[in-house]
């Protein structure tokens, strides 16, 4: 079991930045990757970015390249999405998420609460 918890979220303006992190616990040694998910309203959840935990690569949904950054700090067990020159389209409820094996099967079965991240235009 893998659990997270996410924080960091709120309201900025257009053109702003915010950090959110994700702090995780649990059987973190069966992490395959950590990934930023956002959903919002009236539609589906889409993975902004990742990071995998044997060589820290990343992988990033095009609408942010260039906006935002995921990091991770190994030490704290914390991952972080740096977003900057944020769009009102980038609101949503972002979620943290771990791609963590389970025996022998491996999905994004564990999910953080959620933090709510408003751009205003």
């Amino acid at each position: 079991q893998v659990q997270l918890v996410e924080s960091g979220g709120g309201l900025v303006q257009a053109g702003g930045s915010l950090r959110l992190s994700c702090a995780a616990s649990g059987n973190i040694f069966s992490i395959y990757a950590l990934g930023w998910f956002r959903q919002a309203p009236g539609k589906q959840r889409e993975m902004v970015a990742q990071i995998f935990a044997r060589d820290g690569s990343t992988n990033y949904a095009d609408s942010v390249k260039g906006r935002f950054t995921i990091s991770r700090d190994s030490a704290k067990n914390t991952v972080y999405l740096q977003m900057n020159s944020l769009k009102p389209e980038d609101t949503a409820v972002y979620y943290c998420a771990a791609d963590a094996y389970t025996g022998t099967y491996r999905a994004y079965d564990f999910w953080g609460q959620g933090t709510q991240v408003t751009v205003s235009s």
